[in-house]
């Protein structure tokens, strides 16, 4: 049985590797483009590609279902499974629409917020969760309003770090894996293997993600991996700790709120390849990195590669107090 589950891990990895390599093929006879914002070179890389981790992702998926179907004839948490998958499903469509009408026709904020909260509702009629949060019984407002309120939220949020080669790829990969550590640590195995699955595809995509990128994420996917964020939060019942682990994504939006959620992520480009503080003031965590990385580094000189690992590591740090102070009991057995 263990080791029948290497195939969705396999199908979800491969598939996402050979659809993102078509992807970029494809994406400039669609006009599916964009101009590297930090890059001197004004080759256009694909956009979008997000839509082939969600491909990957749901394949994994399905097959892990068929496996427990057909192999063992019992499948629990089934409803909770496709659920989640209807939930990220819609999310990718919405984000994929604002991917390629944004600067066209473009989706206004209420529409896209309104569209993630019905996209919410299939976990709300299933139930979703403990409805039991800090010592208190929410009763029917946890389905019908923190549910789709926590999926808005980290769905928003997750978007707001973004803008630099393999950053969102890289971030989602070590809150997912956190996630699975603390899943795994109190017995829910088969929502640990969900996760696996959703990070053998990110593994996958981030082979043409990585600096120099070959193809950018998209809203299909930065959305999506919010939405999932908090989908593995509320059926782990790990909210609290999930919540501690997203202080990047709270601090990230504080800040693009100061800025009235009209500065950009972006860094100004030097001639060199190098970065600058693109404002006076810091607007996200991007901009802090770069203040920081130049009263440290010897040279004062800042590039992508740089800003992706220092918000790496912050998160990496966050995660790590997480676990000691929530004391996650690790068990790998």
């Amino acid at each position: 049985m263990d080791q029948l589950l290497f195939i969705p891990l396999v199908v979800s990895f491969l598939i996402t590797i050979f659809s993102t390599y078509y992807w970029i093929k494809k994406a400039e006879r669609f006009n599916l483009t964009g101009r590297d914002m930090h890059k001197k070179s004004e080759e256009k890389v694909a956009e979008s590609g997000g839509i082939n981790v969600v491909l990957g992702f749901t394949m994994g998926v399905l097959i892990y279902i068929a496996i427990q179907t057909f192999y063992i004839n019992a499948l629990t948490n089934l409803n909770e499974i496709l659920v989640s998958l209807i939930t990220i499903l819609a999310i990718s469509f919405m984000g994929f629409i604002d991917d390629i009408f944004g600067w066209k026709i473009g989706l206004s904020k209420r529409m896209r917020m309104l569209f993630i909260l019905i996209s919410a509702i299939p976990l709300s009629v299933i139930n979703a969760g403990d409805s039991t949060m800090i010592g208190i019984n929410f009763g029917i407002f946890y389905p019908l309003l923190i549910v789709p309120l926590a999926v808005l939220c980290c769905s928003v949020a997750f978007n707001t770090i973004a803008g630099y080669n393999g950053l969102e790829t890289r971030q989602a990969i070590i809150l997912l894996s956190a996630l699975l550590l603390v899943n795994y640590s109190i017995g829910e195995r088969w929502l640990s293997f969900i996760i696996l699955i959703m990070i053998s595809s990110l593994v996958a995509f981030y082979i043409f993600n990585k600096n120099p990128a070959k193809v950018f994420p998209g809203n299909v996917l930065t959305y999506a991996l919010g939405a999932f964020i908090a989908i593995i939060a509320i059926l782990g019942n790990i909210e609290k700790i999930a919540v501690f682990f997203f202080i990047p994504y709270i601090i990230e939006v504080i800040l693009k709120l100061k800025g009235k959620l009209e500065k950009e992520s972006y860094a100004r480009l030097n001639e060199d390849g190098s970065l600058e503080m693109p404002y006076e003031k810091v607007y996200g965590l991007e901009h802090l990195s770069i203040l920081i990385l130049k009263k440290i580094k010897p040279n004062k000189k800042v590039y992508e590669e740089d800003v992706v690992l220092l918000i790496n590591i912050f998160q990496i740090i966050i995660i790590i107090l997480g676990f000691l102070i929530f004391k996650i009991p690790l068990k790998f057995s």
